[in-house]
């Protein structure tokens, strides 16, 4: 048994990390290849954002640290026996426009792919997000989108790997947060189990710090004028969406004072705007939010009876000078044909009428989401992580950093040394490395066996 241990520890496991962000992928591997008695060796990092390889080298040592690795060729890159790689989300992101392999980030999959067919390591494991299981969908009714197809596809009948893929949840591993995430790994030797993981599930309150110093703003101030503490858990500000959880910012004043009816007119119009029969009346495709006229609005919120005595258009234009309405064009939608497919966008369509429009979305108050201690908290994305407040006391506060690398299980000597707009970016976009480490449990087990 002794002699086992010993032949383990002097062969060391050599993986490369690609796209390596705060490096979570290679820490969940290393977590797992540590505790099984194996030493590990990084022989190859690549990342480009220069405050991720500023965290990185403050955590971890590297020999061999490169950027681009559309730059580094097959033959320089050491020989190694797993490839992890957490590839750029955005592509196939809900997040972003959904361009997939049409985007440039959505072709580094395929420096994935010629480094596996040079290299020929035992296994790998690659993550994304949860929108590339069903990006280009043929048919409605498929499972699995072309993407993801293609993906498969070159993985197992190009390279010859023993493929897996499952929708995990980091919510289900000891995590307070709701992080769907699709992970891909595959073997020389056969299938990993992505199935049945003992389920370890935790609330906020386990990670929160306490005692912060808690914010002192006049957005601050409104919103503990309107509701309590207790009021406010799980509560979002945003002014595009509503619900039982959602405040406007008119319900709370943040631009002036709106009046009962001005509130009732702001709450109809945001519901109208998204309903799919305006799109052919205004001469544009649908889009999830368009400005509808004045005699649009009329149809469903007309001017005062004999009780109620209003305008409609100068309640309108007064809200439009108070800042919660914008008046505009609507935009359409354009199509450009590129080599690798069709990316779509909006613009202005200024032969199209002007309307009146809802102005702010989610990120623009200075809080956004404020977490609810006693629950878990959302799929945090880099864009609005910075804009999250959680209770602490009587008042409301950011969340911090350490919070953060709680909340995707980095240990608490990680350190990110780097302005917290900055750090957020990084966490918004890293993995939960306690799924990592259970998914690299299962791999080592198989391929490891013979060490």
């Amino acid at each position: 048994m002794l002699n086992t241990k010993l032949q383990k520890m002097t062969n060391k496991i050599k993986f490369i990390d690609l796209f390596a962000g705060l490096g979570g992928i290679r820490l969940g591997f290393e977590q797992a290849c540590n505790e099984k008695g194996f030493k590990t060796e990084c022989v190859l990092t690549s990342e480009i954002k220069n405050h991720a390889i500023e965290t990185l080298k403050a955590n971890y040592y590297h020999e061999n640290f490169v950027g681009d690795i559309f730059k580094v060729k097959n033959e320089d890159i050491p020989e190694f026996d797993y490839l992890l790689g957490g590839f750029p989300c955005q592509p196939f992101s809900s997040g972003g426009k959904r361009n997939g392999f049409a985007d440039t980030r959505g072709t580094l999959f395929f420096e994935i792919e010629r480094i596996l067919k040079y290299h020929k390591p035992k296994g790998f494991i690659l993550e994304n997000v949860e929108g590339l299981v069903k990006h280009d969908l043929e048919n409605k009714k498929d499972k699995i989108g072309r993407t993801l197809k293609t993906i498969l596809h070159i993985l197992n009948q190009v390279l010859g790997y023993d493929v897996t893929w499952k929708v995990l949840d980091s919510v289900d591993f000891g995590l307070p947060q709701s992080r769907k995430r699709v992970f891909i790994v595959g073997t020389k030797s056969k299938n990993v189990s992505l199935d049945n993981f003992t389920s370890n599930r935790k609330v906020l309150n386990n990670i929160l710090e306490k005692g912060k110093s808690t914010l002192n703003t006049d957005f601050s101030k409104k919103l503990l004028s309107h509701f309590s503490i207790e009021q406010l858990y799980g509560k979002s500000i945003k002014d595009k969406r509503g619900g039982k959880n959602n405040i406007h910012s008119w319900d709370i004043g943040i631009k002036g004072k709106c009046s009962d009816i001005q509130i009732q007119l702001l709450n109809r119009l945001f519901k109208e705007r998204r309903k799919k029969h305006w799109a052919p009346q205004i001469g544009i495709d649908w889009m999830d939010g368009m400005p509808l006229t004045f005699k649009q609005i009329e149809t469903f919120f007309p001017s005062g009876n004999l009780l109620n005595s209003f305008d409609t258009e100068e309640l309108l234009d007064d809200l439009v000078e108070k800042g919660y309405l914008r008046f505009e064009h609507p935009k359409k939608l354009i199509k450009e044909e590129t080599e690798n497919g069709i990316i779509t966008s909006r613009k202005y369509d200024k032969t199209k009428a002007k309307g009146y429009n809802i102005v702010t979305g989610k990120l623009s108050f200075e809080i956004n989401k404020i977490l609810d201690p006693n629950d878990i908290a959302p799929t945090l994305v880099a864009t609005d992580m910075i804009k999250i407040a959680v209770p602490d006391g009587s008042g409301l506060r950011r969340l911090t950093i350490r919070e953060g690398l709680r909340l995707f299980g980095y240990p608490e000597i990680f350190v990110i040394p780097v302005k917290k707009a900055l750090a957020f970016d990084l966490l918004g976009n890293t993995v939960a490395v306690t799924v990592i480490k259970a998914i690299s449990d299962r791999l080592i087990n198989i391929t490891e066996q013979k060490r």
